[in-house]
């Protein structure tokens, strides 16, 4: 799945049960595809796309290759961290909850 596709998509496939205490906002940059600033915050889900708009608590990096492996379940996001591949700057541990979100 493309990143665009993945991000339009993501405010109706995000499950509420799995966003229960979450509170973060989160940049993703794609390289080669490009960026998105998404809201988790009661219960909802809000993307938009561009710029970045001064909110997030952590901004994630990475290139289209490794973003479509990490949402088709075929790379570990951890091991992809660990080898840089994924790129994070702000709060790491707002980011280890990314799971609930993209699971």
């Amino acid at each position: 799945m493309a990143a665009r596709a993945f991000f339009e998509g993501l405010e109706q496939r995000a499950e509420r049960a799995n966003l229960d205490g979450l509170d973060h906002s989160y940049r993703f940059e794609i390289e080669g595809e490009g960026s998105w600033n998404v809201r988790v915050h009661a219960g909802r889900v809000v993307v938009t796309e561009g710029p970045e708009d001064g909110s997030a608590d952590a901004t994630v990096r990475m290139n289209a290759d490794v973003f479509e492996r990490l949402v088709s379940g075929q790379q570990n996001p951890t091991t992809a961290y660990m080898r840089r591949k994924i790129k994070v700057d702000g709060d790491l541990g707002a980011v280890m909850k990314l799971q609930r979100l993209f699971g």
